[in-house]
């Protein structure tokens, strides 16, 4: 556990918050694009649209999961308002990463090609679903930059 002075902590955790909602824009830039093709040709260059959504869409989670939960379940994080909306927030950002890595295996295309006939409902229940996981998160991010 390393504690540091409070100002480093600060500093810590802005640039660990900063880092999150960039990876977070980043993916919803692309996740919007994917949602804006008319019609998805596996032969076409949107191909690989999907793919780099799914990495930054899997690397945005891993982020939260790896960096910001584990700071504040390892004990690095003292302030008990963030424990308790972390605590509050995560039974319901676990099933959206389920739900995000179950759409990523589905559609990876890296690892094997895949009907899309499915693509756009699939996309448009997984933005509720990634819509649900932002509320959460905000919350999260407002107690942690008090």
């Amino acid at each position: 556990m390393y504690s540091g002075s409070g100002e480093e902590r600060r500093a810590r955790t802005k640039n660990m918050v900063d880092k999150w909602l960039a990876e977070r824009q980043q993916m919803l830039v692309l996740y919007c694009k994917l949602a804006g093709v008319e019609s998805f040709d596996p032969d076409k260059p949107e191909k690989q649209l999907l793919r780099d959504f799914c990495q930054l869409m899997v690397d945005y989670v891993a982020f939260g999961h790896f960096e910001v939960y584990d700071r504040i379940t390892s004990g690095e994080e003292r302030r008990g308002e963030v424990i308790k909306v972390a605590e509050a927030a995560y039974p319901r950002i676990s099933e959206v990463t389920e739900s995000v890595v179950s759409f990523n295996d589905k559609y990876d295309l890296a690892d094997h090609e895949q009907s899309l006939e499915d693509l756009a409902t699939d996309l448009s229940i997984l933005g509720e679903e990634l819509a649900g996981r932002i509320e959460l998160e905000d919350k999260l991010v407002k107690a942690l930059m008090r």
